[in-house]
């Protein structure tokens, strides 16, 4: 056993682990804000079906948690919701759709804060690649700009993505119900999208400005301790 385990390629478990790990993180407070949001507006759809959980596991979509943790931009098994059980449909279904980049914008503040503080005490620049204190950095910075990457990727108005319902809910009643029969087929439109280059110049571009812009809030929380 000790042969095995002296054998293993760590960088490759490491790997798994800085990529993995972050994603189902981000992505179960992404859906759980949805969840939690239609709840509010009256919606009991994802209560009912089990999906208001901090368990990762019911909000997997493998092909989209492999995107995420390839590529850095993907999504979760969407939230059941009945937008029907709300009073405003159209609105609060806007707003139940922003809820999750929103959560994932506060959850990325709250870890740049995080690393801010423990930047020193897990020994910064000084830790080593395959050191724990390493790896806790490593994974502490990559869960925050997968949340801001999670967070931009989902404002894209193409279906089944948030931005899309959140401009849907511009357009007359008629037009809306037309656009959501044909939201199945915008996964298609998505996926060529993000094979394109204009996808990195684009949405690649808005994530690391966005997050360089808010790597001030680790520099601020640093300065406190330091």
């Amino acid at each position: 056993m000790s042969e095995i385990l002296q054998n293993l390629d760590w960088s490759v478990l490491t790997g798994i682990l800085l990529s993995i790990i972050p994603v189902l993180f981000c992505i179960t407070i992404h859906e759980l804000a949805h969840g939690i949001t239609a709840y509010w507006l009256g919606d009991r759809t994802a209560k009912d079906m089990g999906r208001l959980t901090l368990n990762p596991i019911k909000h997997i979509e493998i092909f989209g948690l492999l995107m995420m943790a390839v590529f850095g931009f993907g999504w979760a098994k969407p939230v059941p919701i009945n937008m029907m059980n709300f009073k405003r449909p159209k609105r609060y279904m806007a707003v139940t759709a922003i809820a999750g980049p929103v959560s994932n914008l506060i959850l990325a503040v709250f870890i740049l804060i995080i690393f801010g503080l423990l930047y020193t005490p897990l020994g910064g620049m000084y830790a080593s690649q395959g050191s724990a204190s390493g790896i806790a950095l490593a994974m502490i910075q990559r869960t925050a700009y997968l949340s801001v990457a999670l967070a931009v990727f989902n404002m894209i108005p193409i279906p089944p993505l948030d931005g899309s319902k959140v401009l849907f809910s511009l357009v007359s009643d008629k037009t809306y119900y037309k656009l959501m029969r044909y939201e199945r087929y915008g996964m298609i439109l998505l996926i060529l999208f993000v094979s394109t280059a204009f996808f990195s110049s684009t949405v690649g571009f808005a994530v690391t400005n966005l997050f360089d812009r808010l790597l001030v809030i680790a520099q601020t929380a640093y300065n406190l301790v330091n």
